[in-house]
């Protein structure tokens, strides 16, 4: 008798133990980052290896692929967190954030729709001018183009020190642009998981190849927030106009044989280095791990 109580006490008390743990764990899920901390929920701040936090939204600019340019005029935000810089290289490894949207995919307007895409009149071949006319000139005429990555979070790189000098790649992105429009279809793309384009972004000023002429960059204007808890940049600014773009695919569906080449046709696609820019304007704050750990502690 003594012995099963003994083993009922226990098998009582591991069950309590069990319950404690989840309540600690459910705590510790509900805990609030606060003020100017919040925007930093979804840094993966809990990871030993990340000691720095990023929230970076590029509220302008553009894009310049082949002959079109695309404005930014919706806001596109960047989060994530990362470690410890190579003493060499001066980059470090990025990790992606925790609600899985690492890079916020916004649609961004293409001006002109599908006439601003393809001006079936320019093009000189009749019989690819006719099916241009045919498929294109349909009165499905907006254009949405979405920034995407196109590889794994973890394959962008990032250096705070190229930033604040100046010099070399501040960050390195990863992307696909899908376009959409119902008669393009849903796997309408420049770039892809295996032929990414990468943008090698500097806060510098660039070297591209010709006929495109150097850009430059800006680190912003610093401020500290929260009692120098956060950096905090305006007007920051990063550039690159020495990328290449590859041809679109998977454009029009089962017609992708028919659309891609006209739609690349009119729109400059493959585009090779020098003949594409990307600007991004943005406003970025920067924390460190251990900040939000404390904030964390005294927000349970």
């Amino acid at each position: 008798m003594q012995t099963r109580s003994k083993a009922k006490r226990s098998g009582v008390l591991a069950a309590m133990a069990v319950v404690f743990g989840l309540l600690a764990l459910a705590g510790s899920a509900q805990a609030k980052l606060v003020g100017e901390f919040e925007k930093f929920q979804y840094c993966p701040w809990t990871n030993s290896e990340v000691l720095r936090c990023i929230y970076s939204v590029t509220e302008s600019g553009e894009v310049v692929m082949g002959s079109k340019t695309v404005p930014i005029e919706n806001p596109v935000t960047l989060q994530g967190g990362y470690g410890k810089a190579d003493k060499e290289t001066k980059i470090a490894k990025f990790y992606g954030a925790t609600n899985g949207i690492t890079l916020e995919k916004v649609k961004q307007k293409l001006p002109g729709g599908l006439a601003g895409l393809v001006n079936c009149k320019e093009i000189k071949d009749f019989l690819l001018r006719i099916s241009c006319e045919i498929t294109f000139e349909n009165g499905l005429t907006g254009v949405n183009t979405v920034l995407e990555l196109a590889k794994p979070a973890s394959e962008i790189q990032i250096s705070e020190n190229h930033m604040s000098r100046k010099e070399g790649t501040a960050l390195q992105l990863p992307i696909k642009i899908h376009l959409e429009n119902p008669f393009l279809g849903s796997n309408c793309y420049v770039g892809s998981e295996g032929n990414p384009i990468i943008w090698n972004l500097t806060s510098g000023t660039t070297e591209p190849a010709e006929p495109n002429e150097p850009i430059t960059g800006s680190f912003g204007k610093a401020t500290f927030l929260e009692e120098g808890f956060i950096l905090h940049l305006d007007a920051n600014k990063l550039v690159d106009n020495n990328w290449s773009a590859p041809a679109a695919k998977g454009c029009g569906g089962i017609f992708s044989f028919i659309i891609d080449p006209i739609l690349n046709l009119a729109s400059g696609l493959p585009a090779s280095a020098g003949h594409n820019t990307a600007i991004l304007e943005n406003t970025v704050d920067i924390t460190s791990t251990a900040a939000l750990k404390i904030i964390d502690a005294e927000n349970p």
